[in-house]
């Protein structure tokens, strides 16, 4: 029988349209969630999404870099359910160089997107958190801020700043009903690693204690956990799904 943890509520998941995205939006939507399925560019992989949520989501178009688009995103999902239960901070960069040859629109552009937009994202859903007195907030990281990833300076600090961020407004937010945790992925066989040198991924599988990569499924589940009632006593956790990479 399917639980349906989720039934009335309204989940958004930014980068929604393609690996952990998806896999997190049915993971909501098979647990009654209404899913809004959050993309700038990938209009197609976005439809894709929706069309396996069973009808319960759609897509939201917006760039999560733009405060004023962000705003305008959430009000739409505001007028469409008048309520936001879940954020996950999905949306993710990456460019990746040696810091010496890292060049400074490469280092803004994934601050932009991973950290800044992480955060635009939170304040354009406190204000209905904050008078329904009840939410949660869910910030995808990296290992890549646990562990020192050479040639990822800028990804890194991202996911680093993203950590601190989940501590700290977890401790800010949570007098006010809303949760704030992180998960942190490792080698997940969905969205970048997909396009990664495969000599470097035999390189870290075999640092793996489990021996493989992980699944965006088995990601996805944690993060459901995490933005449920059966996780109401966590607050500013960094749940790690890397098969004991950062051991």
């Amino acid at each position: 029988m399917t639980s349906a943890r989720f039934a009335d509520k309204t989940v958004v998941v930014t980068g929604g349209s393609r690996g952990l995205g998806r896999a997190m939006a049915c993971a909501f939507a098979s647990e009654g969630a209404h899913v809004f399925v959050g993309y700038l560019r990938a209009e197609g992989e976005a439809q894709r999404t929706v069309s396996q949520l069973n009808g319960r989501g759609e897509p939201l178009r917006f760039d999560v870099t733009r405060p004023d688009e962000v705003r305008a995103a959430f009000g739409r999902v505001q007028e469409r359910t008048g309520r936001v239960d879940v954020l996950v901070n999905n949306a993710g960069s990456a460019g990746d160089a040696p810091a010496v040859l890292l060049e400074p629109e490469q280092w803004r552009n994934v601050l932009a997107v991973n950290l800044d937009g992480a955060f635009h994202c939170i304040q354009a859903v406190l204000a209905p958190m904050i008078h329904a007195r009840r939410g949660s907030i869910i910030n995808v990281a990296s290992t890549a801020a646990l562990r020192a990833n050479p040639g990822q300076a800028n990804y890194a600090a991202s996911k680093g700043g993203l950590l601190a961020l989940s501590r700290t407004l977890a401790a800010e937010l949570s007098p006010k009903g809303i949760r704030v945790n992180a998960v942190v992925p490792g080698l997940i066989d969905a969205g970048m690693v997909q396009h990664m040198d495969h000599r470097a991924l035999e390189r870290l599988k075999a640092r793996i204690p489990l021996g493989r990569m992980g699944s965006a499924e088995e990601v996805a589940r944690v993060v459901v956990f995490l933005a449920s009632d059966d996780a109401s006593y966590l607050i500013g956790c960094e749940l790690r799904v890397d098969g004991g990479l950062t051991l």
